[in-house]
């Protein structure tokens, strides 16, 4: 992605993003959950703004130590020993780990580094996501934002609720 990247103003403006989020959800019969390290429950927050969300949204993990990640999402603890947590393996077993914990439809995670600190192999900013659904698609991201950590907080939940909607939508087309 480009560093020339839109910084969300506020909570509000991705709340309307959640709003259209769950609108194409609901068209599409679908309901989500949500697998969280770096920003913290944000996604589930934004969506939970909703009335009505109850229709489409099952939940939302805060898994942010290893510890989290493989009781409550089955992800691989000698991976995380052996890559750490920020890495696309590592998002991939988490969406489908919410997916089956939650029995949703369709689920997004986000792990990444939010700031400050960070290495040169992992910078501030570094996240991935991935978007696992029952259907068998998966959708992979990774940026490196180019923010505070509350940008990079706000960055990453832009992208997790514009990847469910754009797979909403992708369905009730279909």
């Amino acid at each position: 992605m480009s560093n020339k990247v839109a910084i969300p103003e506020s909570e509000s403006a991705l709340t309307a993003l959640a709003k259209e989020t769950g609108l194409a959800l609901k068209r599409a019969g679908l309901a989500a959950a949500v697998a969280e390290s770096c920003t913290g429950g944000l996604v589930g927050h934004l969506i939970t703004e909703i009335p009505g969300s109850s229709d489409w949204f099952l939940g939302s993990a805060g898994v942010y130590s290893y510890a989290a990640k493989e009781r409550l999402l089955g992800v691989d603890g000698g991976l995380l020993l052996r890559e750490g947590a920020v890495n696309g393996a590592v998002a991939a077993q988490m969406a489908k780990g919410a997916l089956e914990a939650y029995k949703a439809d369709v689920a997004v995670s986000i792990t990444g580094i939010a700031g400050p600190g960070g290495t040169a192999e992992k910078p501030m900013g570094l996240v991935y996501l991935h978007l696992a659904a029952r259907d068998g698609v998966e959708w992979a991201e990774d940026a490196v934002w180019p923010a505070d950590r509350r940008g990079n907080k706000l960055l990453s939940a832009r992208c997790a609720l514009e990847m469910l909607r754009s797979y909403a939508e992708g369905r009730a087309d279909a």
